[in-house]
């Protein structure tokens, strides 16, 4: 079995997902997302609006400043779509028959089985409506239902129509305000794709696989399954007739307990010399074992713990230069003044703070000028506060 070093793994993983590469100049544009997609796969959605949505994030992260309307003219264009991906995420639009299986397996998802009970028909009836009125937002159903209960609050229309959603019988047509405006799938989905034959579980699994190897560049069993969410039992020994097809390449990585593999097609960049602020949910970090064999970098979001336990803030970004991670930034957005906050900057041990700290006041800036705010206000927290603070000033 061939031995691939850390480092050259690490650059394989960075220019999979083209963050080696210099960020477009001039106008960015709808080819510029097409090229993104391709390399990427998926783009996980996620409402988090303290700083910026997480898709716009991952996207500023590969291709700078752009128009955030950029994605939702991809969806008017039908050129992607919504569906649980990785989680919440952008597929491209001829993935689809990919999906098929998965929707067709969610009849008896758990929360139709239940909302059926108390209310028989329900679902169908909002299927209806949806077909006579769509596209529609759940509060605009004529019998929405009242917030509150289990499903993170969801009223029964939001309900059934995330059930119908999972099912595939309704799609996204757009957002407005972040909120789904949903519309049947048959007259969103482009008709090539839509009617296409479902391609079945086994040889969607085998694909998606090699899609997201593709994505990943060189990867474990449990990177390759967690791109796409796909069962392990059942991905293993797919994985393994890939890798005896000569479709993967087995490799063992310097340190990594489980071996990997790489695909056909992955590079190894020479040197890596981008900076990137990485927003958490960003396809490079967003499995958190993989970033620490990759990086030894050990990161938890901490939105959901109580504020005096955050070792480092709500919001925090990792930091990438070349191919390392060295250190993460805390930001925030107050809108009211037109302030990019920045409560917490650190370096990572063993890191040169004033290198460190010039790249991430460079990311700072950048990210500020694209967000169209005027002042950046960095706070205290952090061993890196202070060399920040000096470097966005100059």
């Amino acid at each position: 079995m061939r031995k691939v070093p850390l480092e050259r793994a690490r650059r394989i993983a960075i220019g999979a997902q083209g963050l080696d590469s210099p960020r477009p100049d001039g106008n960015v544009d709808i080819r510029h997302l097409r090229k993104m997609f391709r390399t990427i796969g998926v783009l996980q959605i996620d409402s988090v609006n303290v700083l910026e949505r997480a898709h716009h994030l991952t996207s500023f992260a590969r291709l700078g400043a752009h128009g955030q309307d950029l994605l939702w003219e991809s969806m008017k264009r039908r050129e992607i779509f919504e569906y649980w991906g990785h989680v919440a995420s952008f597929l491209p639009v001829e993935t689809w028959p990919l999906w098929r299986h998965k929707m067709d397996g969610m009849a008896v998802w758990s929360r139709a089985r239940e909302l059926e009970e108390r209310e028989p028909g329900y679902i169908d009836r909002v299927e209806e409506e949806v077909a006579r009125r769509g596209p529609l937002a759940a509060s605009d159903l004529e019998d929405p239902g009242d917030r509150g209960g289990p499903w993170w609050g969801w009223a029964k229309g939001k309900v059934a129509l995330e059930v119908l959603f999972a099912r595939g019988r309704v799609t996204a047509s757009g957002r407005h305000n972040f909120t789904r405006h949903y519309d049947l799938s048959e007259r969103v989905i482009p008709p090539e794709h839509f009617n296409a034959e479902p391609v079945p579980r086994g040889d969607a699994h085998r694909t998606l696989l090699m899609m997201g190897a593709r994505s990943l560049g060189i990867a474990t069993a449990t990177d390759l399954v967690d791109y796409y969410r796909l069962p392990i039992v059942e991905a293993r020994p797919l994985i393994a007739a890939l890798a005896a097809e000569g479709n993967l390449e087995e490799v063992e990585v310097e340190g990594w307990k489980e071996p990997a593999f790489l695909h056909p097609e992955a590079r190894t960049p020479r040197r890596v010399e981008q900076v990137r602020l990485l927003c958490p949910f960003d396809n490079l970090i967003f499995f958190r074992d993989r970033i620490e064999r990759l990086f030894g970098f050990h990161y938890r979001i901490e939105i959901y713990v109580p504020k005096p336990k955050r070792r480092f803030g709500y919001y925090v970004l990792p930091l990438l230069v070349g191919d390392r991670l060295v250190g993460r930034v805390d930001l925030k957005v107050d809108r009211a003044n037109r302030t990019l906050l920045v409560p917490g900057a650190f370096a990572e041990d063993g890191s040169d703070s004033v290198f460190v700290a010039r790249h991430m006041a460079s990311e700072i800036r950048r990210m500020a000028e694209w967000l169209g705010l005027r002042t950046i206000a960095v706070g205290e927290k952090g061993n890196l506060a202070k060399e920040v603070g000096k470097a966005v000033g100059g």
